[in-house]
């Protein structure tokens, strides 16, 4: 796909812009746009295209040059970086980035996990994953790229009989349902959560460290270990799997 990128873009009209229209180059912000799209893009399946994110942030870059106002005191490229950001979330929120099949597989895998945690009383390896899912081991860690994305905790967590998610427009509120963000913001669930990190192996906790408390990339990752970009980001999955099994009972 390939974007054009107008030059030049008019911001509208602030009187404390030296009394004229504020134009800005946002063809040097273009490098901001990247990096941005290819931050979310290493967490995101295969199937995301890197040019597609790209796109929809430079329409976030468009408009956040429209809508910036100097006078604020904000930097343009602290205003246009939430911006963009945002805008790359909310086209990946309408096209359900992670597809019902792989959300399927994912659960599989968690559901495995969990039967072999509760007949061994540990994390089982992976080749015993594959067993249980009678697959070779390289068909799992293909499922587990595939499961590149997921979340710990996400709104299709909650479905109604059938397995389907709720729709949130045709469902009305049930306050004693359970709701993502509330479990996340229970202290119990912080505690349950801090628990279950303690027990994945220990290459997981040194992974699940790297990347969210040191943000390192899944390049930089795998130098720290010694395996490949790919490798990091099947590793990635499969601790969430693990870590999605052990707190079952809250999800």
């Amino acid at each position: 796909m390939t974007n054009q990128m107008p030059s030049k873009v008019a911001a509208g009209y602030h009187p404390a812009a030296h009394g004229g229209d504020l134009i800005l180059d946002i063809t040097q912000y273009a490098p901001m746009v990247k990096k941005i799209a290819g931050i979310l893009i290493s967490r995101l399946p295969a199937s995301i295209e890197l040019d597609d994110l790209i796109q929809v942030g430079i329409i976030g870059l468009i408009d956040a040059a429209r809508q910036f106002d100097p006078s604020q005191g904000v930097q343009f490229e602290t205003f246009a970086s939430q911006r963009v950001r945002g805008a790359m979330l909310d086209e990946l929120r309408r096209e359900d980035w992670m597809p019902r099949q792989a959300r399927r597989h994912a659960k599989q895998i968690e559901e495995a996990i969990n039967t072999l945690e509760q007949r061994f009383g540990r994390s089982p390896l992976e080749s015993e994953i594959a067993d249980e899912m009678a697959m070779p081991l390289a068909d799992y860690q293909e499922l587990l790229g595939e499961c590149k994305g997921l979340t710990l905790l996400h709104y299709e967590d909650f479905t109604d009989d059938d397995g389907d998610p709720l729709a949130a427009l045709s469902s009305l509120v049930d306050s004693s349902s359970p709701d993502p963000l509330a479990t996340l913001s229970d202290g119990d669930f912080r505690q349950s959560l801090i628990d279950a990190i303690t027990q994945l192996p220990e290459r997981d906790q040194l992974l699940m460290a790297l990347y969210y408390e040191q943000e390192l990339n899944l390049k930089e990752i795998g130098a720290v270990l010694g395996v490949s970009e790919s490798r990091v980001s099947q590793l990635h999955s499969q601790a969430i799997v693990r870590l999605r099994a052990k707190l079952k009972d809250w999800l």
